[in-house]
């Protein structure tokens, strides 16, 4: 960690842009969705677990979205004020429900998904004003759904164009769900090259590297989104430990040893727990920051993630900075 965590008033905003949705996972032991009957309702959305991380953990994070006038809508952002995340960029759709996900496990182990896109898929660049969007020190981009298409989609590269010519420190994880993409692939990863040439800061797992870069050596996938411009990317490994390349230097942080109860939502908390400790650092600082201290936020990164994977849920599970604090003691 970069010289310890300093107190909320000290952090720079960070803003996560992205998909904010109903998760619905069904409770029902080896079943299809045809065939569950009880459904656990729960907030869902890679960016906004993101926010959410970064606020547990005593920074400064704002979320904008899209979702429905609906009572699902007020849950999702409820659930975001309840852990201090700034709900004032979601906007309200009066026109489409809050989107909506299906998932239960089979008894073969695959996943039966079904998604219903609804508000998410409205958000336009008018629902985010230029000068909010220049308030933050740091801009996070998750597109598990914002790359599907619809008003979003040119929202969402425009969001990151601004964000980057106004020299705002850009962090990009693609999100890849084969459930969303699986007869789009070559679509999905145009437009992850196309994020990734905008980011400064790229998250992505081993799959989304190989499928992304083209290259199965995890050393030539690397060097070739730092050829698409962006200037340090995380690669997850899951226990193999995390991926970290500046351009120049690369390493592999070692995981955390744990016995893991559930991952949802470690990638994300990983990802907030890098932001958080960036957000400390003047942009112009974070320019300056040596491989040493890449190393150190990675491996404090590793160790949120972990946590995460000890308990149920994606917020839920989500620990503070003084829970992080004792892990370690």
């Amino acid at each position: 960690m970069v010289e310890g965590l300093k107190n909320r008033c000290e952090h720079q905003q960070v803003l996560c842009i992205g998909e904010l949705l109903i998760d619905f996972f069904c409770s029902d032991i080896g079943v299809n969705l045809a065939e569950g009957s009880h459904f656990n309702k729960q907030a869902g959305g890679a960016p906004a677990n993101v926010a959410a991380a970064i606020s547990r953990l005593g920074g400064v994070a704002s979320f904008a979205g899209k979702v429905g006038s609906d009572p699902f809508g007020d849950f999702l952002i409820e659930t975001l004020n309840e852990v201090s995340v700034n709900t004032d960029l979601i906007a309200r759709d009066t026109s489409m429900l809050t989107t909506m996900a299906f998932v239960s496990l089979q008894s073969d182990g695959e996943r039966d998904f079904m998604f219903n896109r609804g508000a998410d898929g409205n958000f336009t660049a008018n629902d985010l004003p230029l000068d909010k969007l220049r308030e933050a020190a740091i801009v996070h981009f998750g597109s598990a759904t914002a790359m599907l298409g619809g008003a979003y989609l040119d929202a969402y590269f425009e969001f990151m164009a601004k964000a980057r010519a106004q020299k705002q420190f850009v962090s990009f994880d693609p999100n890849y769900r084969h459930s969303l993409w699986a007869y789009r692939t070559e679509e999905f990863i145009n437009l992850a090259k196309k994020g990734v040439s905008l980011a400064d800061f790229v998250k992505v797992s081993e799959e989304e590297l190989q499928l992304i870069s083209g290259y199965e050596d995890l050393n030539e996938g690397v060097m070739e989104l730092h050829r698409l411009g962006t200037k340090v990317i995380a690669v997850t490994l899951g226990k193999n430990g995390t991926l970290i390349s500046n351009g120049s230097d690369q390493a592999t942080i070692p995981s955390i040893s744990i016995t893991s109860i559930d991952s949802t939502g470690a990638g994300d908390a990983f990802v907030g727990a890098v932001l958080v400790q960036l957000s400390q650092i003047t942009n112009q600082g974070i320019t300056n920051l040596t491989f040493i201290d890449w190393r150190k936020m990675i491996h404090y990164a590793n160790q949120v993630g972990a946590i995460v994977c000890t308990k149920v849920g994606a917020i839920a599970a989500l620990p503070t900075y003084d829970e992080v604090i004792r892990w370690n003691q």
